[in-house]
């Protein structure tokens, strides 16, 4: 048995987590009444979610603690790229909806019920308000603003004041939950099987007809960023090809994001392929759970082209300036989307109230936007998940060119 896991193990993760899909698919065909199976996804998940917070807090605050100094430049390079991407995707979604409009069906779709913000400064207010969260609280809740916040106060303070005996132990923590999460991430297969049976045995092909051209219009949007935007930021800051970066990414981190959907389940299986493409650990400890906030290319692109079909569903035109102001909307807003409950799809609203779209419809929206959530979301969290990995290594590898030194993908 030992022998056999060991050879289990040998073999590549992402071959591992191919065979999984495959099964789990085949199985939620032919048994969709074994909903015993779709427990592995659960366990999955499960604990993904909850090692994320812990893993998140203790590297970040290690980082700060043992940081040399020099990651100032590479780390201002990164959140510029998270916010430029951000913005880039808004600006797709746009071009996208003006090339191919997309009319919705508002008639038998109910409204969301949660509670949609009512502007920009109530997702900002939110985002404040999360980072003074009870560290205790946000460590409980995967407030990751808030845990962000208190890692970074805690961890400047370790610095200053802290011996080495003590900056060394956070060290050590750090590794061993690291090693913790290396172990759950062994999971990925099994969770995988279980989650694409829950997924192919309880959902049909009726979102495909009957929201097939949105899907089809957001669905390409994230692939054109995935697949030109982003690899042309890449090229231009590294002059070599992209697309190894790009597609190991995707592939590696993607696939993994499409299937959980989850921000929090992403973080620890970034944080293992950024080891794998060797990193430096003080650079990404931060910028991946940051990334997990702030890059939010796939939220963008929802928030612009939903509420562009509502717009061109009621007949309202769209000007040059009222497009570039939505741009920048969708950009801040998606930046705060993991701050409000409901992720992207509830701050739909706020930019359907720049055409004067009023709350009943844009909540309606809102509801179209829950019912291909399935394939909408998935997409969306494997676009994020992926820009997170690419432009963390895009700007260390570009802090290497600039020094003469050699990289490779």
């Amino acid at each position: 048995m030992k022998n056999l896991f060991a050879k289990w193990t040998g073999i590549s993760l992402v071959l591992r987590i191919v065979v999984g899909l495959v099964i789990g698919a085949i199985l939620g065909v032919a048994v969709p009444g074994a909903t015993g199976i779709s427990i592995l996804g659960s366990v999955f998940v499960g604990a993904l979610k909850a090692v994320a917070p812990v893993l998140v807090f203790v590297l970040v605050l290690s980082a700060l603690a043992n940081a040399s100094g020099s990651i100032g430049s590479r780390f201002s390079l990164v959140i510029g790229l998270y916010m430029l991407t951000t913005l880039l995707a808004s600006l797709v979604a746009v071009i996208g909806s003006k090339l191919f409009p997309v009319e919705l069906v508002f008639t038998g779709v109910d409204a969301a019920t949660n509670t949609a913000p009512g502007g920009i400064a109530e997702v900002l207010g939110n985002l404040l308000t999360n980072m003074v969260e009870n560290p205790v609280s946000a460590l409980a809740n995967a407030n990751y603003i808030g845990i962000l916040f208190w890692a970074v106060i805690l961890g400047i303070g370790v610095r200053g004041l802290c011996s080495e005996a003590t900056k060394a132990m956070l060290q050590e923590i750090s590794d061993v939950v690291s090693q913790a999460v290396r172990w759950v991430i062994e999971l990925a297969p099994l969770g995988i099987l279980g989650l694409v049976f829950t997924t192919v045995s309880t959902n049909g092909l009726e979102i495909f007809t009957s929201y097939g051209k949105l899907l089809a219009l957001l669905v390409g949007c994230m692939l054109f960023m995935a697949l030109v935007v982003s690899p042309t930021v890449v090229f231009l800051l590294l002059r070599r090809n992209p697309y190894p970066l790009i597609f190991r990414c995707l592939r590696e981190s993607g696939i993994t994001a499409f299937f959980t959907r989850s921000s929090a389940a992403k973080i620890p299986v970034n944080m293992a392929l950024c080891e794998k493409l060797g990193l430096d650990k003080d650079l990404y400890s931060v910028s991946i759970p940051l990334g997990a906030t702030i890059n939010m290319d796939g939220a963008a692109i929802t928030i612009a082209v939903m509420s562009l079909a509502a717009a061109n569903t009621l007949n309202i035109p769209v000007d040059l300036p009222t497009a570039l102001i939505l741009c920048v909307l969708a950009t801040l807003s998606a930046c705060g989307a993991s701050g409000v409950a409901g992720g992207s799809l509830l701050l739909i609203p706020m930019a359907c109230s720049l055409f004067g779209i009023g709350n009943d419809i844009a909540m309606q929206v809102v509801g179209i936007g829950f019912i291909i959530g399935v394939v909408q979301d998935s997409v969306e969290t494997a676009l994020n998940s992926s820009g997170d990995v690419v432009f963390a290594a895009t700007a260390e590898f570009y802090d290497r060119r600039k020094r003469g030194e050699s990289f490779d993908f």
